[in-house]
């Protein structure tokens, strides 16, 4: 299998919401890759994490957890895409009409990317 060596400077996105969140009837981690997928984004990464908290539950002292004494059904997601950032400001504002609670950050990152050659 030949590789081709891509480099460069392209801008890491990272979505978090929670595994119960929904959008149009399916879990929105999968609406959104799917968007992604859709927009023509070079990939997406789903992450399901064991443990952690956000806005709406922070001052009420919920920690989501997969402990089995406190299983959780509400674990954290993050979403993670790295492409061009003039095509990810293109695609938020439909995400911010999908994500009605949670956090999209972005940062610069550089890239080393071996990619399949066919």
């Amino acid at each position: 299998m030949e590789h081709k060596r891509f480099e460069g400077e392209r801008t890491l996105m990272r979505i978090h919401i929670g595994e119960s969140d929904r959008w149009q009837n399916k879990p929105l981690y999968q609406a959104i890759v799917e968007l992604l997928r859709h927009e023509g984004f070079c990939g997406a990464t789903v992450l399901r994490g064991v443990g952690g908290y956000g806005s709406n539950s922070r001052g009420q002292g919920l920690y989501h957890t997969t402990n089995i004494l406190r299983l959780s059904q509400d674990l954290p997601i993050v979403i993670e895409s790295v492409e061009y950032s003039d095509r990810i400001e293109q695609v938020l504002p439909k995400l911010d009409a999908m994500v009605g609670g949670g956090l999209i950050t972005l940062e610069k990152v550089r890239v080393i990317l071996y990619r399949s050659g066919q």
